[in-house]
């Protein structure tokens, strides 16, 4: 996005087909943040409880995005910012509930983490499919894309933690898948909180690159 020169002008995902887009993910993770609470409550998976969160983080995240849309570059930067943060502290309750879990006795119900890793899976691929065409945009659009690429991926690590819980007996697939996605959601936290400080800094430097009314980069993905 930035030249030797200067800033190119980022998509800032206020379009008519991104808010759509917005709607449709959203309303999807919220439905599937439900479902996947109750069954890995039911099915004693941390690996289930960690994607459900990942659902929920989705959520706010699409809803924060849909907030900030049509605002001032210096607002997308910090909406960005905050989901970072809500992102990497995710990631760090993952990672402590892996740790955790390691002292308590019980093995998940593989059963059920494949059948419902299996329906997720096809909401987060298809979610995947929606936003694949606003996967460059600034850091505000570009943390939706990320949340809903390592949507996919965690219900694919779900999958394999369900055929090793199986196969092994044991919980220590469903520990490591969710200590695996815990690290995921930190990676996706730094890489969107660069990209949202250096458009915070850009601000302070007087490049108002990105405003997005009236833009035309607003409406070159409608």
């Amino acid at each position: 996005m930035a030249g030797c020169c200067h800033h190119e002008t980022a998509f800032d995902g206020n379009s008519k087909a991104f808010r759509r887009v917005l709607w449709t993910v959203l309303g999807l993770n919220g439905v599937m943040f439900a479902v996947e609470l109750v069954a890995g409550v039911a099915a004693g998976s941390l690996a289930l409880l960690a994607d459900a969160g990942d659902f929920l983080g989705d959520t706010f995240t699409y809803a924060i995005s849909l907030a900030v849309l049509g605002s001032a570059l210096r607002v997308r930067a910090g909406a960005a910012l905050f989901k970072a943060f809500t992102l990497a502290a995710l990631g760090l309750f993952i990672l402590g509930a892996a740790l955790y879990r390691v002292f308590v006795l019980g093995t998940p119900d593989a059963m059920t983490m494949g059948t419902v890793g299996i329906v997720a899976l096809l909401v987060n691929l298809f979610c995947a499919l929606l936003l694949f065409r606003f996967r460059d945009g600034d850091a505000n659009v570009r943390s939706v894309w990320l949340c809903s690429r390592n949507d996919a991926i965690g219900n694919g690590a779900v999958l394999l933690a369900a055929s090793g819980v199986w196969a092994s007996g044991t919980p220590w697939p469903d520990l490591a898948v969710g200590g695996l996605m815990g690290a995921i959601f930190l990676s996706s936290a730094v890489s969107i909180l660069r990209q949202a400080l250096g458009e915070w800094r850009r601000v302070d430097s007087g490049d108002q690159a990105g405003t997005p009314k009236g833009s035309s980069i607003s409406e070159e993905k409608a």
